[in-house]
């Protein structure tokens, strides 16, 4: 596997001569902490190695062949006495790809840790969720997972994972800073241009990044004990903090599933709605509950993803698959209303059966000035389900003036906008309804006082 390496180097010449330089490995990483964004391609790593330094000046070389570490973003500080040991500067020799050089100068001799520092691209992450509906379809078991994605080019061993759920405005990308030539757009100024560099600012952002990681509280080093991972959610500012229990390792070009919370028995409303302007002739199907106590939920918000809905039909406990739909970050108090899309098995059919029209009033040169046109329809709806259905019919009309006179079973009847109404039915199982309604819509001076 490859690995970012680090080395020591006796004497160092920032040029051509590195090749003559007498250089000691230094130990591998210790712990590494991986804070992944999911609204950019962006991840802060944060390593901790134990370094042996010698009385004087260290210099430290630093390479990154193959990967999309941004250069300009790297940053190394004492873990300990740091009063003793001074990081005077990273240079990156000319002519060499991919390396940089630290001057370290120390007071003591001996080990002693450093943290590393540095944004990379190519970590991503998604949610994504199983939803189980009981029998009765009244309560969900909600089970939240993420997938965590490595084409950074490095290969990232038990790594506490962290991921940030919340919008970053990047100035630069990352994955564009790790391609750049030497001399990397210099922290401080172009090298040819003596401006300020994007780098510089990438830089700044980098810091105030790891500022606020260091606002957290959150365990980095020893492994927890590998037993059902807990995802400890955190909000800070504008973003939200998941910590993973643990660590995991993930190898460069592989993707790992992680769960994130089970939560069962959440109320849940099942609602199929028909609108033809809208839906066409099918029924949807709709799910949706409350982020909140109430609702089981309600401790933090819940990323956006993919949710598949199962229901569990009490035999065996076999599940029939009912839908899948996207939805986008739910705030804490908030409802999601998920659109399991299309149905079979609840049928609504409105047909027209009778059109005419009356009530005309003429011009003075004879030309109609004023008519009603009236509709006879009727609706049909069937439930084919084992279950009851409650379901939502919206009726649009071709004007805003008009008269509904309604008959049947048609349960409740509102008025949703001015040329919109709105019947709400509740069917038993396997079961149909039949209502009709008769409107009469005004045209041309018929709609004066209508």
């Amino acid at each position: 596997m490859r690995k970012i390496g680090i080395t020591m180097a006796a004497a160092a010449v920032c040029g051509t001569a590195l090749a003559k330089v007498d250089l000691t490995t230094i130990p591998t990483r210790d712990t590494v902490q991986l804070t992944i964004y999911n609204s950019a391609d962006m991840t802060l790593v944060r390593e901790q190695r134990a370094l042996t330094l010698k009385e004087g000046m260290n210099r430290l070389q630093f390479s990154w062949e193959n990967t999309l570490i941004d250069p300009t973003s790297l940053e190394m500080m004492p873990k300990a006495n740091a009063d003793k040991i001074d990081v005077m500067d990273l240079v990156y020799p000319p002519r060499v790809r991919n390396l940089g050089l630290w001057n370290v100068q120390s007071r003591i001799s001996g080990k002693s840790p450093v943290e590393i520092s540095y944004l990379t691209s190519g970590l991503s992450w998604r949610a994504f969720y199983m939803g189980t509906l009981t029998p009765d379809e009244t309560k969900l078991r909600l089970q939240g997972y993420v997938m965590v994605s490595n084409n950074s080019g490095e290969d990232y061993e038990n790594a506490q994972t962290r991921l940030i759920v919340g919008k970053v405005n990047l100035i630069d990308e990352i994955a564009e800073l790790a391609r750049q030539e030497y001399p990397y757009n210099c922290p401080e100024f172009d090298f040819f241009l003596g401006e300020p560099s994007k780098g510089g600012r990438r830089m700044k952002l980098a810091k105030k990044e790891m500022m606020l990681m260091d606002a957290a509280p959150a365990v980095f080093g020893a492994a927890l004990p590998m037993e059902e991972k807990e995802i400890v959610k955190e909000g800070l500012s504008e973003y939200f903090l998941y910590t993973i229990e643990g660590t995991e390792t993930i190898p460069n070009g592989w993707a790992k599933r992680l769960p994130s919370f089970d939560t069962d028995e959440i109320p849940v409303v099942n609602l199929y709605k028909f609108e033809e302007e809208r839906y066409g002739e099918s029924v949807r199907r709709f799910l949706s509950f409350k982020n909140d106590e109430e609702h089981e939920l309600g401790d933090t918000p819940i990323p956006g993803g993919e949710m598949r809905v199962y229901r569990s039909t009490g035999e065996d406990a076999h599940l029939s698959f009912e839908g899948q739909s996207d939805f986008k970050y739910i705030p804490v108090g908030e409802e999601v209303e998920l659109d399991l899309g299309s149905v079979e098995n609840v049928i609504v059919e409105a047909k027209l059966m009778k059109f005419a029209t009356d009530n005309y009033k003429f011009a003075h040169k004879g030309n109609i000035s004023g008519w009603d046109e009236i509709r006879d329809v009727e609706v049909e709806v069937r439930n084919t389900r084992p279950v009851p259905v409650k379901i939502e019919i919206k009726r649009n009309f071709i004007s805003r003036y008009w008269k509904l006179e309604k008959a049947g079973d048609y349960g409740q009847y509102e008025k949703y906008d001015l040329d919109t109404v709105q019947f709400t039915l509740e069917l038993p199982p396997e079961s149909k309804k039949t209502f009709t309604y008769k409107l009469t819509t005004y045209h041309g001076e018929n709609q004066e006082g209508k």
